[in-house]
Parts: C-alpha cells; structure tokens; sequence
C-alpha cells in the first residue's frame, strides 16, 4: 500500500516541483519601463533600442518585458504615468527628454533611470557630473548652448543677410528658458536678433508663427521638448504656410518634411540606450556608469522643402550634410 502511495505521490511532486521552477524562472524576467513623448514620433527611436537589445541577446516578451508610456505632450500626465510605471517595480527606466526625465528623478531616488534626448545634465542637475553622475540617473545627453551656436551659424551660412532669427520655446520644458537666453548670447556674435516666441498651446503655435512673419524673422529656430514633438506635424506645416526656413532640433521633423536639422545621431543614442541598459541588468550602478554625449552629430536637409518654400541651400553647405531628402 506504501509503495503504490509513493508510486502516486512522485508524479505529483515531480509536477509541483516543475511548476514552481517554472514560476520562479517566470519572475526572474527582468522588467523595463520606458517613458517617451507620443508613440509616432518614438516609433523609428524605439526601433534602434529594440533592435540593439536584440543584438545583447535580449527578446521582449522571451527574456525581457518592457512596459511602453506615452504622455503625447500633455506634462500633467507625467506624475500619474511615473508613478505607474514605478508600481510595476521595473529593474530599469529609460526615459526621453528633459520634462519626463525632471518628473521622474522627482519620484524615485532608488530605481535605476537611463535618460536619453536631455540636454545639458550636469547644468540641469540630472547628474552631478558626466564622469560620476552619482544618485539613480545616467544615459546619454545633448549638447547644451554649443549646439544652438552651431544650428545658428548653419542658418546665417544658408541666409547670408540674417538679421533676425525667431526662437520658438515652450515653458512646458524646463530647460527652455535656459534654451532662449544661451540662444540670445550666441546671437549677439553673430550679430543677429533672437526675437521670442513663447508657445504654450496648440493655437500659440500659428500666432508665433503669424508674430515671426508681422515682425520680419528671416528664419526660425525650434526649441527641442516635448510640445513642439506632439505638434510636429502643425509646426512643420505651418513653416511651410509662412515660407519660413526653420531649423528643427532634430531629424524626425525633417523625415516629416521640415527644412533642416542638425543633431546627434538619434539612432546611436537610443542603441546606447540599450546598452547601458544591458549593463544595469548586469549589475552596473547607474552612479559609475559615466554619462555620454553624442559621439556623432548629423546635419539633415530637406531639398523638396527647400525648393517648396523658394530657398536655395548653398553647396557648400549642402556638400556637408550627411542626408539630403530629394
């Protein structure tokens, strides 16, 4: 009687010890969150993440889970989608731009953040410094008054009586006053104007746009953030409406028909992304991981654009760009 007893109790425990295997496997799934601005304009950025976890040996839904966020502009949200995200005890956050990175590093001093698209970090106090950032954040970050400097001289290469430049900035994004006075700095060795538009909701954007050309703006400059990537489209229309040659702070507006932009390579960023990533999941702590800045930046042109809107780009400015859009 025993031993048919033993004979039935080992497929059991055999069964349950399979079973709680299988579960203790299932929870050592590393969890992922990401906290972008909206899901069209992320699409091609979470692609170059994506596959760069692949080449780590990394599968969604295999040996990682990755919870998607989408706050589409709206800065309000943020405080409710972090705090979400931070439920679900995710082992790594990677978070684009300065406004959801700011909300962020307000919520947890203990998760591990990886940011991506900021600008500026130390100046802005996401990290203490680039080499050591120190507490919970590191990731990649932009350039900060340099790059202004450098879109402008773009501009006055391709406009060589500039006289004014408008600067379109949002005071959704923390960093954008900051934006606006290191423009203004840069402007006056040039010997150019910076006249300010502030923009704070959708219908601002045409009345800016309407103000730069009242006021005789030779071109625009479009402060990077989160409100200017949810009206992408509007904004990029409207340069057109208003025949105004406008220099975008990154690529996608000139995939999406914008005149110019001049950048970090996005793509390198967001795979690095992945790979600080793999190395938090690794062990690494974010505060000895030491903060990048882009290794490669790209100028982009939109000729179809430019021909749209009756600008000639110079050759030799034209011979320099590292994509041009026929």
């Amino acid at each position: 009687m025993k031993a048919k007893m033993l004979v039935y109790a080992l497929p059991a425990l055999l069964l349950a010890t399979i079973h709680l295997a299988g579960a203790q496997q299932a929870k050592k799934v590393p969890r992922i969150g990401y906290l972008g601005n909206t899901t069209s304009t992320s699409a091609i950025d979470v692609k170059s993440f994506r596959e760069r976890l692949s080449e780590l040996g990394y599968i969604e839904g295999q040996n990682i889970t990755i919870e998607y966020r989408y706050f589409d502009g709206k800065v309000e949200r943020l405080p409710e989608l972090t705090a979400e995200l931070l439920r679900l005890k995710p082992e790594v956050i990677v978070v684009i731009g300065n406004e959801a990175i700011r909300a962020l590093k307000n919520a947890t001093a203990e998760t591990p953040i990886v940011m991506v698209s900021t600008s500026d970090a130390v100046k802005r106090g996401f990290v203490a410094s680039l080499a050591r950032p120190g507490g919970n954040v590191t990731g990649l970050t932009d350039m900060g008054s340099e790059i202004l400097g450098k879109r402008l001289e773009l501009i006055q290469e391709i406009i060589p009586k500039l006289s004014r430049v408008g600067f379109l900035w949002s005071p959704t994004s923390p960093v954008a006053t900051d934006n606006l006075k290191d423009a203004e700095i840069v402007a006056r060795s040039l010997r150019v104007e910076i006249l300010s538009l502030e923009v704070k909701e959708s219908a601002d954007n045409g009345k800016a746009f309407q103000a730069a050309t009242n006021q005789r703006a030779d071109a625009l400059l479009i402060d990077g953030g989160a409100f200017f990537t949810a009206h992408q489209k509007q904004t990029i229309e409207l340069a057109a409406k208003h025949r105004l040659p406008t220099m975008y702070p990154n690529a996608r507006y000139v995939m999406a028909g914008g005149l110019m932009a001049y950048a970090g390579d996005r793509s390198e960023q967001y795979r690095g992304a992945a790979e600080y990533v793999d190395k938090i999941l690794k062990g690494a702590k974010p505060a000895e991981l030491p903060v990048q800045r882009p290794k490669k930046f790209e100028l982009v042109i939109n000729l179809k654009t430019a021909n749209q809107i009756g600008l000639t780009i110079p050759p030799n400015v034209l011979a320099r760009a590292d994509k041009v859009i026929k």
